[in-house]
């Protein structure tokens, strides 16, 4: 239960999902918890101000008293603090936790106030993302390149029809998969908070960049980019990868010497987000590559797609709070991202 002495948490603290602990800024020790920290931690707020922060912290990734307080005076001179922190749980099972730090004035006296989430699951799964990304960059990548110089090796050297055609076939999976190995690279580094650093931007400003790059790397490309309306949000570089995919879409799968992709930028009429619009003149996507992003839908051997760059897209528009559509017809598909507005630089 929560403390009954002179120092409390304000009682709106106490029935919150997440840990809420108060720190002493000179000890660094605990004088007042939540419930729901005291079952994240498995102590109770007793014997968590008799501890020191070693006690609670996992050995691997200790915490000394020193980094403690130095982070908490930090938040209680106004420079609120964010770090991961591995504890050791009372009954040994160790958990990561994310800690939130910011200053709490408490009846005239400084105390930090710490939000603490739980985030064991996230972490070992980006753990897993991450060593999957690995092998696929390296152990599978260095195998194929093995591959790839064989079948080129078996062509050169074999003057047959009938094997060059098996040879060709091998380079293009071999290709096909070099390229899925750097969507994985992709998606790790849109979904992994610590490897990206979001800014605001002015929406056109940010699509022009992006398109510029493209319209020198695709000559024969018409890229045209319409403005409606003047819109800012807050992107890292996720937001190029999504949309540098949904540009290169519209211009590899043109059945045109000349392809013509249009993104338009404007406010959504129904919320008000950032809207961007990405058309072309190609086939419609087919259903399978569409059904592959919905996770609702089960993807087994016969229904999943290949079109590793939808989900790309999908993956880093979403790392950036957003979300994205397809309306797909026989004229061409219309791919829009919508992003939450931030307020222009002149309006603060």
């Amino acid at each position: 239960m929560v403390s009954q002495g002179p120092t409390r948490l304000p009682k709106q603290f106490e029935q919150l999902r997440i840990g809420i602990a108060l720190f002493d800024p000179e000890s660094g020790t605990i004088v007042d918890a939540n419930e729901s920290l005291e079952s994240m931690f498995g102590y109770s707020i007793e014997a968590l101000r008799k501890m020191n922060v070693e006690e609670y912290s996992a050995n691997t990734y200790a915490f000394s008293r020193d980094d403690v307080v130095q982070q908490i005076q930090l938040a209680v001179n106004g420079q609120p603090q964010r770090f991961k922190w591995r504890i050791k749980r009372q009954d040994g099972r160790l958990i990561w936790t994310q800690i939130d730090l910011s200053r709490l004035i408490i009846d005239g006296e400084p105390f930090a106030l710490a939000e603490i989430r739980d985030i064991t699951e996230y972490t070992n799964t980006s753990r897993r993302v991450s060593l999957l990304s690995r092998i696929m960059r390296h152990n599978l990548r260095n195998d194929l390149t093995v591959i790839a110089g064989r079948a080129q090796q078996i062509q050169s050297e074999v003057d047959s029809d009938r094997i060059s055609k098996h040879t060709e076939k091998i380079e293009e999976k071999t290709n096909d998969i070099d390229r899925i190995t750097d969507s994985v690279r992709e998606i790790e580094r849109a979904t992994t908070p610590a490897q990206t650093k979001r800014v605001r931007r002015n929406t056109f400003d940010a699509v022009t960049e992006t398109v510029e790059k493209l319209s020198d790397k695709y000559p024969t490309a018409k890229l045209t980019v319409e403005k409606q309306t003047e819109m800012w949000f807050s992107i890292d570089s996720a937001f190029n990868q999504a949309l540098r995919h949904a540009i290169e879409n519209g211009i590899v799968h043109s059945n045109s010497t000349a392809p013509s992709v249009t993104i338009t930028i404007g406010e959504s009429p129904n919320t008000g987000r950032v809207e961007i619009s990405i058309s072309d003149s190609c086939p419609p996507i087919p259903d399978i590559e569409l059904n592959a992003l919905d996770e609702s839908i089960e993807n087994t051997d016969v229904s999943h797609g290949t079109g590793v760059g939808l989900f790309v897209m999908k993956w880093c528009v979403e790392s950036l709070g957003g979300e994205i559509t397809f309306d797909c017809t026989n004229s061409g598909n219309t791919v829009s991202f919508y992003f939450p507005p931030e307020a222009s630089p002149s309006d603060q």
